[in-house]
């Protein structure tokens, strides 16, 4: 299972269920990495998209047992019964939000994707796990200038569960 996110430099991921900056390379990366998956989310991310991702079966998990959510997107109200649906229909399901979700998620995954965006938000109420990096193996990184497109420098790494 992997867990895909993008944080600052302090771990920041959001303010009032919005992300923290466009950075249209960041969006393309996910969708490519994403796409023919299963994507397993809070409610509140689910609610800060506006529909269900496209080319992607949509797993929510809210503890309102009355929350609805549109067809062909699935429910549970626990993280353990999403991950068990979730397996059973993808070997690589990815996580991708929010906090408490990542929080939650963070021991059953073996991939974390990351965009680390090289700033420091001031006003944000939502972080990423920290991760302690002496069970991760950096596999992948890659830099990104900021540019006319993208407010900030950024970098896309992969880590990968040391056994």
């Amino acid at each position: 299972m992997t867990i895909i996110a993008a944080i600052d430099e302090n771990n920041a991921i959001g303010n009032d269920n919005q992300l923290l900056w466009h950075l249209p390379l960041d969006l393309k990366r996910f969708k490519s990495l994403t796409q023919n998956h299963v994507v397993v989310m809070g409610r509140k991310t689910f609610d800060s998209l506006g529909c269900p991702l496209p080319n992607r079966l949509n797993i929510v998990i809210s503890s309102n047992a009355d929350y609805k959510v549109p067809e062909n997107v699935l429910l549970f109200n626990s993280l353990s019964e999403a991950l068990e649906s979730a397996l059973s229909k993808d070997s690589n399901p990815y996580i991708i939000g929010g906090g408490t979700i990542y929080r939650q998620a963070f021991e059953y995954a073996d991939t974390l994707e990351i965009t680390l965006v090289h700033t420091r938000i001031e006003m944000t109420d939502t972080y990423f796990p920290k991760i302690d990096f002496s069970k991760w193996n950096k596999i992948f990184e890659e830099f990104h200038p900021k540019n006319n497109k993208h407010l900030y420098d950024f970098r896309f790494i992969t880590y990968q569960k040391k056994i």
